[in-house]
């Protein structure tokens, strides 16, 4: 099973969106260890939408799609589709 996924820091004000293959527990773990990059910025990353797919390229095809609209309101407005996790 593979993921689309958007995570939310309260610190840095941010959403990120991304895509995995494995556990999201686990990548989130590796999202909020020390590490070079967008989200080793911050520890406090929390999954605030995800949606499951059978194959990887349709979770990175979702990611793409998102990323494609450029807008907070919108990613805000998808987080707020569903119930809270």
């Amino acid at each position: 099973m593979c993921y689309f996924y958007i995570l939310y820091s309260n610190l840095l004000d941010k959403f990120y969106v991304g895509h995995t293959c494995e556990s999201l527990s686990e990548r989130i773990r590796k999202h909020n260890s020390n590490h070079k990059g967008f989200t080793g910025r911050s520890q406090d990353w929390q999954l605030k939408y995800s949606e499951p797919f059978n194959d990887k390229i349709l979770a990175y095809n979702r990611e793409l799609e998102v990323k494609k609209w450029k807008s907070r309101a919108r990613l805000i407005k998808l987080v707020q589709s569903i119930p809270q996790l």
